[in-house]
């Protein structure tokens, strides 16, 4: 009886074959499975189903990047020697409940549609994860909120300020929701990024990340415990990443968080495939999003009795858009699974279905024919489909055949072929633009293959040409979107002629994130240019192929798609890893036609022989032969994280004469971004021990100052004294720490009783204020310093008064002794926020200094503070140098004792001072659960 390892190699072997045949090499227990083997991580995925099928075992879900050698797989086996039984799933869950508030409509924000959710129904269930071991968790909109508020207090202490980006490289899981809503309760941008995925990929994967990351100028990379070392090493690379964090590090108690978000305002940035060394960062405003996610779920028909189903990575804008945040605003409950579990076991995806009746999916194409691929002929006993109501296939080339295949495959388990829906959609439309009426099924267009080729016409072909075209419609446009076919000058094109596809409506980008080059280019009269070639018939559309890839030669027009499918399925041609491109020879002014096609076949005379049948097979197709036919060794044609093939980035390896040059080891990688971020390392390191020497020496003045105040405020018998002494002693302390301090308005400052009324951003405005103002003031301090022995007589000593925050009829009292204190001549002065928090922007003012005010009837002087957030920021000790503006605003008087006109009075302050610090009005609001 052979051993596991001959069982195995043997199996090896066979899949091997399979995709070259004529092989003769066996493969040997440490054979790397793709360099050595050719197995891309299709074929892999393959090989672990049949591994799991002769050992009747369930490998782990990192199998597929995990496993490099057959030896690895082995080992695999011998540790998960479970016996791996057929999904049966006997209980189904019932289908979700219709919501009768409807749906979050008048919403401007994301955050404002959790809100939404949070108020009318915290326990519902919005997202179930499914793990490969058939373990769930869920995640209901409460939890959402809660954990999302954690994260947001986390990210402040952390420093992170309103605006900035914070980059996310995570897995599918429940902690990527938590992570993207905290980022958003920041006031912060998320900015999602894919892991890496296999150990030989570390050093591509983590600089083409490094490129993202400087783009977006990320100071924190939120990712997980097996990348986090690795991550680590681009802080040497990225010179403004500062931190490399989990998520249970940003774990903790939840609480309040002010700020002010706006439908205008960034609430992601999308990096399109491919982005490397020019990253494209799609902007995408919290209003586009609502948009697109209404204008989809009006299409579609969405409603919360739906369940979304999904694999799709959360990185990628179908999974993340389309799936998650859709289903969040729709109150549809999602089920989750990984990109990996799918891969490895295309039936959980159905089984998924049946078991939560779902009802919408999307994927991309090959899914589909992956599903057929590994489960047509076997048995699905007691699966149900009919549950499912719309198939969404997009964000590839869509092929009928592979649709017609799936329907025919699954039609037996209550598949309907008319709930399949190729759509068109694309990150500069935040991710939807076209989809067909629901349950219309496929719409094919024959065309005419020479006057598409020739003239650009998507002539109807008659029934019996075997050459024909098919296209497939994507339906409509959107709700609200509109579309447009133009030349290349720019101008409209009738129905059915092949031109550049423009759209606009209120899902479009305003442009790439710190990218003017490529913004400046993406926009043409107001429409917004999607680099697709389309044709628009009945009102639809239909998409033809990639600009940048279609190849004129001899005045004809060619797209690689065809090409590169029909090559791959040739004996000896790795089936997938074909690229077809043109380049233009600067000697002739002409566009050459190369296909590059990577291939196991080292014999000269075979190699030979393949050359041939591919010239001989292209011809055929086009009725032109190649001009370069390249036979590159394996992983030469480059792929993104989504698959799909990299034609810009081959070609520029061809021209550059850099193609097929494998990669080293992971460790020879890792070492490499080590050294590369060397110098990174020495920067920030150094910056670091000159900020500590700066704070060392800050606190060091301050305590030797605070020596000469605390005596000279207890001994000194006139108050003016205490006064002039902790006035000349805060200046002092300014010009020391370097934190230059301009005062402007002091004329605005009345001789007689006022009151004044001052922003709060750190714990240093109190010094500020002392060392900007002329006159002796008394600060009206919160009620925790009378607890302190020696804080309270300083306090008291300068003139302080105390009021009680949180005990109401203490609170009532102190208003009232602050009313009679402000008769007198010294101004009393309010932090009227009562708090201050990491994040810019002007808190709600309490109402204490302004019912003091009209009851004296004194004027109150706005007194705006800019710089000290910056300089010593809410949750650090460590100062930093900075610039601090005091602006003394013109006096406002209250127009009298009633209630409204304490409140004019106090929205009349507010408002000029933030008007003079520049920062926005935030509102309280509480995340978390309601």
């Amino acid at each position: 009886m052979p051993t596991d390892a001959e069982r195995l190699l043997s199996l090896v072997d066979e899949l091997v074959r399979e995709l070259r045949p004529g092989a003769r090499e066996a493969a040997g227990l440490d054979s790397v499975l793709d360099r050595e083997l050719g197995l891309d991580s299709l074929a892999r995925v393959e090989l672990l189903a049949r591994v799991e099928r002769a050992f009747a075992v369930r490998l782990p879900e990192d199998a597929l990047g995990a496993a490099e050698t057959p030896r690895a797989l082995l080992d695999m086996v011998a540790g998960h020697v479970s016996g791996r039984a057929p999904i049966r799933v006997s209980v189904r869950q019932e289908s979700p409940a219709r919501l009768s508030e409807g749906a979050p409509e008048r919403a401007g924000t994301l955050l404002e549609v959790l809100d939404w959710h949070l108020a009318r129904h915290p326990q519902r269930c919005h997202v179930t994860f499914c793990h490969p071991d058939d373990r769930t968790e869920t995640l209901s909109y409460g939890e959402l909120g809660d954990g999302a508020a954690q994260i947001a207090l986390a990210l402040g202490r952390d420093g992170v300020m309103p605006g900035q980006c914070v980059a996310m490289m995570l897995p599918s899981g429940l902690d990527f929701f938590r992570c993207f809503y905290g980022i958003l309760s920041a006031g912060a941008i998320p900015v999602p990024m894919y892991p890496p995925a296999r150990p030989n990929q570390i050093e591509e994967h983590l600089r083409r990340q490094a490129g993202i990351l400087r783009n977006c100028q990320a100071q924190i990379l939120i990712t997980f415990d097996q990348v986090r070392p690795l991550a680590r090493l681009l802080t040497g690379i990225v010179p403004q990443l500062r931190s490399v964090v989990t998520p249970q590090e940003l774990k903790g108690p939840s609480g309040d968080r002010s700020l002010a978000v706006s439908g205008g305002d960034t609430a992601l940035i999308q990096y399109t495939s491919g982005s490397t060394g020019d990253p494209k960062g799609v902007v995408l405003s919290h209003r586009n999003l609502l948009s697109n996610i209404r204008a989809w779920g009006a299409a579609t028909r969405l409603s919360s009795t739906d369940v979304c189903v999904s694999w799709l990575p959360l990185y990628h804008d179908m999974g993340l858009i389309g799936a998650w945040l859709g289903s969040l605003y729709h109150a549809c409950p999602l089920v989750l699974m990984s990109p990996l579990d799918f891969l490895m076991h295309p039936e959980r995806w159905l089984w998924a279905i049946h078991r939560y009746r779902g009802t919408v999916t999307a994927a991309p194409n090959f899914a589909f024919d992956l599903c057929v691929r590994r489960l047509a002929g076997q048995s699905l006993e007691g699966l149900d489909l009919s549950s499912w109501r719309l198939a969404a296939n997009g964000a590839e080339p869509v092929s009928p055949d592979s649709l017609q295949r799936f329907g025919e495959a699954f039609c037996a388990y209550g598949l309907r072929p008319e709930i399949l829906a190729p759509v068109y959609g694309l990150a500069e439309c935040s991710v939807g633009l076209a989809v067909p009426p629901p349950g219309r099924g496929v719409l094919v267009d024959r065309i005419e293959r020479e006057a598409f080729a020739g003239s650009g016409r998507a002539e109807p072909a008659a029934s019996d040409d075997a050459n024909a075209l098919r296209f497939v419609s994507c339906g409509p446009p959107l709700p609200g979107h509109e579309v447009r076919v133009v030349d290349d000058e720019g101008h409209d094109l009738p129905e059915r002629s092949v031109g550049h596809l423009e759209f606009r409506g209120p899902s479009a980008t305003a442009g790439y994130y710190r990218n003017p080059e490529a913004t400046a280019t993406l926009f043409d009269d107001g429409w917004v240019v999607s680099g697709d070639y389309a044709y628009l018939a009945g009102g639809e559309l239909y998409i033809t192929g990639r600009s940048k890839d279609m190849i004129i030669r001899g005045g004809r027009n060619f797209y690689p798609y065809e090409l590169e499918e029909a090559v791959g399925s040739l004996p000896g041609v790795r089936k997938g890893c074909v690229a077809v491109f043109g380049f233009t020879d600067p000697e002739r002014s002409t566009e050459k036609l190369v296909v590059v096609a990577e291939t196991r076949e080292r014999d000269v005379a075979a190699r030979a022989d393949l050359e041939r049948r591919i010239v001989a097979l292209a011809t055929d197709l086009l009725g032109l032969p190649p001009d370069v036919v390249v036979l590159a060794p394996l992983h030469s044609v480059l792929k993104t994280s989504s698959g799909k093939i990299r034609r810009a980035a081959v070609r520029d390896a061809f021209l550059q004469g850099t193609l097929g040059r494998s990669g080293s080891a992971p460790w020879r990688q890792a070492l490499g971004l080590a050294l590369s971020g060397v110098v990174g390392h020495a920067r920030n390191g150094l910056a670091k021990v000159v900020a500590w020497l700066y704070g060392a020496w800050v606190w060091g003045w301050f305590g030797s100052l605070a020596l000469l105040a605390v005596p000279a405020i207890l001994l000194l018998p006139r108050p003016g004294h205490r006064w002039t002494v902790s006035r000349a002693l805060a200046r002092l302390f300014a010009r020391l720490s370097g934190c230059r301090i301009e005062v402007s308005g002091l004329s605005h400052l009345p001789d007689g009783p006022c009151v004044i009324v001052a922003n709060h951003a750190s714990y240093i405005d109190g010094i500020v204020v002392a060392a900007a103002l002329p006159r002796p003031v008394r600060f009206v301090a919160k009620g925790e310093f009378r607890h302190n022995a020696l804080m309270r007589r300083l306090f008291e000593r300068l003139g302080a008064r105390f009021v009680e925050r949180f005990d109401a009829r203490r609170s009532v009292e102190d208003a009232e002794a602050l009313a009679r204190v402000a008769a007198e001549d010294s101004p009393l002065l309010f932090f009227a926020e009562g708090t201050f928090g990491p994040q810019p922007g002007v808190l709600p003012f309490r109402l204490g200094a302004f019912q003091v005010a009209a009851q004296n009837e004194s004027p109150v002087v706005p007194v705006a503070i800019t710089g000290t957030r910056e300089i010593l920021r809410d949750g650090s000790w460590l100062p930093r140098r900075g610039r601090i503006e005091v602006s003394v605003l013109a006096p406002v008087g209250p127009q009298g004792h009633e209630w409204h006109s304490v409140v004019a009075l106090r929205d009349s302050v507010r408002a000029a001072i933030v008007t003079a610090v520049g920062e926005p009005a935030r509102e309280r609001r509480t995340l978390g659960r309601v």
